[in-house]
This record gives C-alpha cells, structure tokens and sequence, in this order.
C-alpha cells in the first residue's frame, strides 16, 4: 500500500501587518495576531506529523520589511528545514515576486520558486514534483501556460506532481458579495491547467476555498487549493474563518481538510455623531476586554 504524503499548506501570513518597530501613535495593533497564528499554523510541522510545509506567498506584509520582522517569519522556516522537512515557498505581490532577506531561508531543505522551476523530492518511497514560479504582475491570464512550460514539469517523473503559485484563478469568490473571478487579465483560465497535475496550491485569495468543479458546473481533474490568510486583513473578512490546510497526496487523488485559527473578531457598531471622544474611547476599551477574553486573545 502506498502511503500518503501530507502536506502542510499555508499562505497570505502577512508577517509585520501592523507592526511597527517604533510606533508613532499608541494604540492596540494586530500584527502580533499574525504572528501568533504563524506560529499556531507551523505547530503540525514543528510536531512532525507532516512531511511537507508549502507557504502560498506573500509571507510579508510589504517588499522590504526590517530584517528583524524578516527573521521572525523565516527562523521557523529555517528551523523546520534543520529538522528535515522539506519547505517550499512562492514570492507573492506583496513581496514583489521574491523574498527579502533570503539569507535567513538559506538551506537545502528550503526551496524558493524565485523562477518558474520544478523540484522534485523522494518522501515515503515516492517521488513528488513541487513545480512553482513566483507572482507574474503582467497578463498572467496570458502568460501562464508559458510559466508553466518553464517549469519543466512534466519533463520530471514523479508519483505526483503540485503546482504551487500565488495567483487568482477563474471561479474563485471574495468579500462579502461573493465577487467572483472570471476574465481578468490576472485570472487563470482552469483550461490552462493540466490535468495530470495532481494539485495547485495557491495563496494570494484570502478566503479558504477548494475549487473542484469550472464555472459552469463541470467537475474539474485538478482541484485548486487556497487556505486563504492566517487572520483577517480588512472588514472584507469579517465573517471569513481563518486557517491553514493539511493536504494528503494519494496514488488516485489528494484529500484534504481546513484546520481553523483563532482570529481577532470584527465588529460593526453605529455611533452616535454626538458621542464624544471620552465615551468612544471607554466603549473600545470594554469591547477589547471582552473580546479578548471571550477568544483568548491578547488585547
């Protein structure tokens, strides 16, 4: 019996949202949230019970972080990489299609798709094929099947073959109208994608969603996995649940399952135009208490 290969998926951390070294205006901030639940995502890994990590992109909030927030995202990377799991991660937008401070990730066991390529890697007398590239800004509704041809995928044997990549893909839905991806010129065609692909893993959509059938209704060979972002970025999300995904490749098809992370919550309240300043400022003070007690959450 073959056994199954499972794969750590996550993406959209966003590491240093929020997060200032030297903040200029005291207030509650969330970045330590994201960095919390990094930390709380990476845990299945750092215990063992994975095989592979795979971060989606856009690791960072911005492309040139302060080399301390750089380490903070990278170190367990690194970590997990010493302890010889394999990790694979794709530059997205937000690091402008590479990642700063790549010196921190510098490891045998950490490959970076800073190009369209392919790594293959032998887990549980299988042979698996990562092919990748990083965030494409021009057209890459046009652009991808050259991408992908550049990866050389399909010139390496292997039990199964992933694609991962950070990119939207047509049928995907965001926000709270559910607005729905189709002809972008930054939307992937799902006929573009091969279906001898066993997978596409892809951050940069933050709501989790598996798509495994076309617009119209047609049931798709390949699925297209998104774990969406490891916390709430914008009141877009407010009732979006948060997480990472476990991803088991099989000999016949892959599995998988959404683990959920504790976010802070958003809330909606009117105010009257009339209240002043010190009622604002004692209505948030309670409402931070007692969410943060309510979920666990420092304030």
């Amino acid at each position: 019996m073959v056994a199954d290969v499972r794969i750590l998926f996550l993406a959209d951390s966003h590491i240093g949202f929020d997060l200032p070294i030297r903040p200029r205006v005291d207030r509650h901030r969330r970045g330590h949230d994201f960095l919390a639940n990094y930390h709380a995502a990476l845990q299945p890994a750092m215990k063992g019970e994975v095989d592979v990590v795979v971060h989606g992109g856009d690791v960072f909030n911005r492309s040139r972080p302060l080399a301390s927030v750089a380490y903070q995202a990278l170190e367990p990377l690194h970590r997990l990489a010493e302890r010889g799991t394999p990790v694979f991660i794709v530059p997205g937008n937000h690091e402008r299609s590479r990642i700063p401070h790549a010196r921190f990730a510098a490891h045998p066991n950490i490959r970076i798709f800073d190009c369209p390529r392919t790594y293959t890697i032998d887990i549980r007398g299988r042979r698996l094929a990562f092919a990748g590239f990083p965030y494409e800004r021009d057209d890459v509704r046009s652009r991808f099947p050259e991408l992908l041809r550049e990866t050389k995928w399909a010139a390496h044997d292997a039990s199964s073959h992933v694609l991962c990549m950070h990119h939207c893909v047509e049928g995907a839905t965001v926000g709270p109208a559910d607005f729905t991806f189709t002809t972008g010129s930054d939307v992937i065609r799902l006929r573009d994608v091969p279906s001898a692909l066993s997978a596409v893993l892809s951050g940069h959509i933050h709501r989790h969603q598996v798509l495994t059938s076309d617009l119209s209704g047609r049931r798709l060979s390949t699925p297209v996995l998104y774990p969406g972002s490891i916390e709430r970025t914008s009141l877009a999300e407010i009732d979006e649940p948060k997480g990472f995904m476990i991803v088991a490749l099989r000999a016949n098809e892959p599995t998988w399952e959404f683990r959920r992370l504790p976010t802070r919550p958003m809330i909606r309240r009117e105010l009257d135009v009339k209240t002043t300043d010190v009622e604002i400022s004692e209505w948030r003070r309670r409402t931070n208490s007692g969410l943060a007690a309510q979920h666990h959450l420092p304030l």
